[in-house]
């Protein structure tokens, strides 16, 4: 579990523990309302954590927000210093792709 500055905990689980035919429900995203002054913050860990599941796109269409959306690019930088911080290589090595992606 992680606590990320926003106040928001989550659990990032390693690809390989992730049984990619596994049918089932769409992964969910706890966002809160796009009105909320916490909802950038929420939504920039929401693209990290699909990315990490191997489902970016559902976490798109939860967010309303493209990977390497500029708009989060503060929120992601400061979730790539935080991943720094505590020394979690496979969130740091998703902030630093989503900071050099360019949306389609």
């Amino acid at each position: 579990m992680w606590l990320n500055g926003a106040g928001f905990s989550f659990a990032l689980m390693s690809r390989a523990f992730i049984k990619e035919d596994a049918g089932g429900p769409e992964p969910r995203y706890h966002l809160p309302p796009r009105d909320d002054p916490g909802y950038d913050a929420a939504a920039a860990w929401a693209l990290l954590e699909g990315a990490n599941a191997g489902d970016s796109l559902s976490a798109e269409e939860a967010t309303g927000y493209r990977w390497g959306e500029p708009k989060l690019k503060p929120h992601v930088e400061r979730l790539l210093a935080e991943a720094r911080a505590s020394g979690n290589e496979r969130l740091e090595q998703l902030a630093q792709r989503f900071l050099r992606a360019q949306p389609e």
